[in-house]
């Protein structure tokens, strides 16, 4: 597949169609209005900066590089960014932590206890805590706790070593980087390769760190207007699962925006902490993803939510979440595929080895025949293959 190819809308239909049993799924509205910023228009180009295309030139199904390429290289570290974009990733993810003293850092998480070696550091021993984030207690180092230059003392480390020995062959190559020079990296990229380089970034706790002074969405809409990444056009999706950061974030760019999606009865925390009883549940009806439709192009949930699983682990039947986004006008992006047996399907599993690769192709061949647009891997490379097939499905 090349890097710009899509499929038919026909075909992407008939796809979906014989999964969800509908044959209408509104990919080609799903296109257009994913383009559409709701806010000013501003289609200049920009050279390698990320600019002059829009959603609709991404490939369907779209490849995220899940935290860069994390299958093979500790998370949010630049060499697991470029190795995503080198494995052919069409979007590299970052998740967006604040210091304390104000800069944003690419981190999974804000609590950096499993994914640095900060424990390794004597001087910041009296620093370990013990804190309450988004209503869950968290016992470790946390990065608002830090000064970036004392975060970048700190060198980066697999986050699931038992998962993924061979990555801890890579634990203490790199630092972690700011967004700001993920930006740079990006615009470098953009210029060598003769294309943009598409980011897709979260920004993670939102309302949390409005409470502590650290509101994330302020500074990182001065970020990409300083680097040219707040229009319309830019070539980079804002995504939260708090859908109140991604209005602030509509207010104050043009960037294209998306709403995660956790499991069914979960509630977004800045629900909870307005008392809006809504659930993802509620989220996910027509009247849930219209709303969301306001405000943003369109929305990143769990694969649960896509197809679930039945109790033995098994695929059951797709729900009509595609149909439903897609006669919204929102495209897809589900979360989050890995080729190792524990994270897949049962079905899709091959041996006893939980850590082994199982079956990833064929739960990917499941999840696009559902008429997705695109989905998160920590497996780039897999991804692209799975995608082609489907291409040429």
């Amino acid at each position: 597949m090349t890097e710009r190819t899509r499929k038919s809308p026909r075909r992407r239909a008939l796809l979906g169609a014989a999964v969800l049993g509908t044959t209408t799924l509104g990919l080609s509205a799903a296109g257009t209005a994913a383009a559409d910023d709701r806010g000013h228009d501003d289609t200049r180009g920009d050279g390698g900066r990320g600019a002059g295309r829009h959603l609709r030139d991404l490939p369907v199904p779209t490849v995220v590089g899940h935290r860069g390429a994390s299958g093979y290289r500790p998370e949010h570290t630049l060499g697991s960014y470029r190795l995503a974009l080198d494995l052919g990733a069409h979007i590299i993810e970052q998740d967006l932590v604040p210091t304390k003293d104000g800069h944003l850092v690419c981190r999974h998480e804000n609590d950096i206890t499993g994914t640095t070696d900060v424990a390794s550091h004597p001087e910041f021993a009296g620093r370990k805590t013990t804190k309450t984030v988004d209503g869950v207690p968290l016992t470790g180092w946390f990065t608002e706790d830090f000064t970036l230059a004392e975060l970048k003392t700190l060198r980066a480390t697999e986050r699931i070593p038992g998962n993924r020995q061979k990555n801890t062959l890579y634990d203490g190559r790199w630092e972690i980087p700011t967004f700001e020079e993920v930006l740079r990296w990006a615009d470098a990229e953009g210029r060598k390769r003769g294309k943009p380089v598409w980011l897709y970034t979260e920004t993670k706790h939102p309302t949390y760190f409005r409470k502590l002074g650290l509101a994330l969405e302020e500074p990182l809409a001065k970020l990409l207007r300083r680097y040219g990444r707040d229009r319309a056009d830019a070539a980079l999706i804002l995504q939260s699962f708090e859908p109140d950061s991604v209005r602030r974030l509509s207010r104050l760019v043009s960037t294209p925006r998306i709403v995660l999606l956790g499991g069914a009865t979960s509630r977004p925390w800045d629900f909870t902490e307005a008392g809006d009883p809504r659930t993802v549940a509620d989220l996910v009806t027509p009247a849930g993803l219209k709303w969301i439709a306001s405000f943003a192009q369109g929305i990143g949930p769990t694969l649960d939510l896509v197809v679930p699983r039945d109790s033995a682990g098994r695929l059951a039947a797709p729900t009509t979440l595609v149909r439903d986004a897609h006669a919204q006008g929102l495209i897809l992006h589900p979360y989050t595929m890995r080729n190792e047996n524990v994270f897949l399907p049962t079905e899709f599993r091959w041996g006893t080895d939980p850590n082994a690769y199982g079956d990833a192709f064929g739960a990917f061949r499941a999840y696009f025949a559902t008429g997705i647009d695109g989905i998160f891997s920590d497996n780039a490379d897999t991804a692209l293959l799975a995608a082609a097939d489907a291409h040429r499905a």
